[in-house]
């Protein structure tokens, strides 16, 4: 046991009960962890999709889904954002930056942008570790890139779906064209492309109070709130705020 300077029984007490309840989740999320790495081959792809993207030479290529799999790296995962935003989503729109030139509708979703955030930083370290990574929306490829250099992303791989039914095909866009978050993952073995695993829990019913945090897991932001006293306050990402030093 360790105790931290000033520190009351009351208080060394309580948090050797939290410890026990934290080391019940890490337990928790290791057997998620071993039951998604577990699964039963899932579906082959039933298309080679094809995406606008940025190519070798930084220039505009199409760019097809086997193509997103480097030399020895079978795993791909892929976040697909909401951009165009969500037709009900009220938050904000960017005012400055190429983003901003866009119409409200076709300004990007600022969660997604907010998550992507903070991925952009740790892809570097993912790829050296064995795995793909890329961004899809449905917005033409100059607005995602426009986005990209707005935000100062540097590492992620930007791609267009406007052209294709990824999106519809893997539940990023719903029937009446409104766009979806979802993460998946893609597993490339001897038979061709898999679909391994996407994240279906934002479509579970939600707890009393929350939001789905279908990828909460694996967000910085709001798991660093958890951390603290106050918790995770009545508040939403934007894709500005005044005064802030960045964006």
């Amino acid at each position: 046991m360790i105790t931290f300077p000033n520190e009351s029984q009351e208080y060394r007490a309580a948090r050797e009960i939290l410890l026990q309840k934290e080391i019940e989740l890490r337990r928790a999320m290791e057997d998620v962890a071993v039951a998604r790495r577990a699964l039963p081959p899932g579906g082959l792809v039933p298309e080679d999709y094809v995406f606008d993207g940025l190519g070798p030479d930084g220039k505009p290529a199409r760019i097809k889904l086997s193509e997103l799999f480097s030399p020895g790296k079978d795993t791909l995962i892929v976040y697909s954002m909401m951009f165009p935003r969500h037709p009900q989503e009220t938050r904000d729109v960017a005012t400055s930056g190429g983003t901003a030139k866009l119409a409200r509708a076709d300004q990007p979703c600022p969660s997604c942008t907010a998550l992507l955030d903070q991925f952009d930083g740790a892809i570097g370290h993912l790829e050296a570790a064995g795995f793909n990574f890329a961004v899809v929306g449905k917005t033409a490829l100059e607005n995602l890139i426009t986005l990209g250099r707005d935000r100062g992303w540097t590492n992620m791989r930007l791609l267009s779906s406007a052209g294709n039914r990824f999106k519809r095909d893997y539940h990023a866009e719903a029937d009446d064209g409104a766009q979806l978050p979802m993460l998946s993952v893609f597993h490339r073995d001897a038979d061709g492309i898999r679909h391994f695993w996407s994240s279906e829990l934002g479509f579970a019913p939600t707890e009393p109070g929350q939001d789905p945090r279908a990828v909460g897991t694996c967000e910085p932001l709001w798991n660093l709130m958890d951390f603290t006293p106050e918790g995770r306050p009545d508040w939403d990402e934007q894709l500005q705020y005044a005064g802030a030093c960045c964006h």
